[in-house]
């Protein structure tokens, strides 16, 4: 199995600003290309930090001055690699609490952006691509089970399991690597098994 990755789903040009540029040309930028942060990049085009709508619009309660990026962005910026998966890099989101990520390369120079709205891009994932992965990947390659003891059916993500297994504790290892595979939303277990080797630990 193979989880996505962030270079899969990012977006490969990431909208950028330098350190001084005016709270009127991000909040210019934001609106032209319809996203909702820019990245603060320095000469090198290496991530400084990220200004957001909220960043912009909490300047203006506070009735500060318009400022500068440097002086409104959010920072140090929490940034991805390519090669990370997915779900690594959610649960960074999760972590940093923060909607989008830079993404670096190897000189840490920015080389696209991903959002929450990219990562909801897995969950529109094709059922059948789903069911395919689920008995080729999970039940045959990885479980070296015969996938004609199992009925996998995919419906909008929600997966569910038929069958029989021949020991009880490959059941939650099953449900637990179907639960990994990119864009299942749930797992419905309607698994038997033939020996309660669990009653025995």
């Amino acid at each position: 199995m193979r989880h996505r990755s962030v270079a899969d789903l990012m977006t490969p040009t990431a909208v950028s600003v330098a350190p001084d540029t005016t709270f009127k040309e991000i909040a210019r930028l934001l609106d032209e290309f319809d996203i909702t942060a820019v990245c603060v990049a320095d000469e090198a085009n290496r991530p400084l930090g990220v200004v957001s709508e909220a960043d912009l619009v909490r300047r203006r309660a506070a009735g500060a001055g318009p400022g500068t990026a440097s002086a409104l962005m959010s920072s140090p910026a929490v940034v991805a690699r390519p090669e990370w998966s997915v779900v690594r890099a959610a649960r960074v989101m999760e972590r940093a609490v923060v909607k989008r990520l830079p993404v670096v390369d190897d000189d840490g120079r920015l080389v696209g952006v991903l959002s929450r709205s990219d990562l909801v891009q897995l969950f529109l994932r094709r059922d059948r691509a789903i069911q395919e992965e689920i008995v080729e990947d999970v039940v045959t390659h990885t479980l070296g089970l015969s996938p004609s003891a199992f009925s996998v059916d995919v419906v909008d993500g929600q997966v569910t399991l038929s069958g029989s297994v021949r020991r009880h504790s490959l059941v939650p290892v099953l449900l637990r690597l179907c639960n990994s595979v990119d864009g299942v939303v749930g797992v419905v277990d309607r698994l038997t098994y033939e020996d309660d080797d669990l009653m025995r630990k």
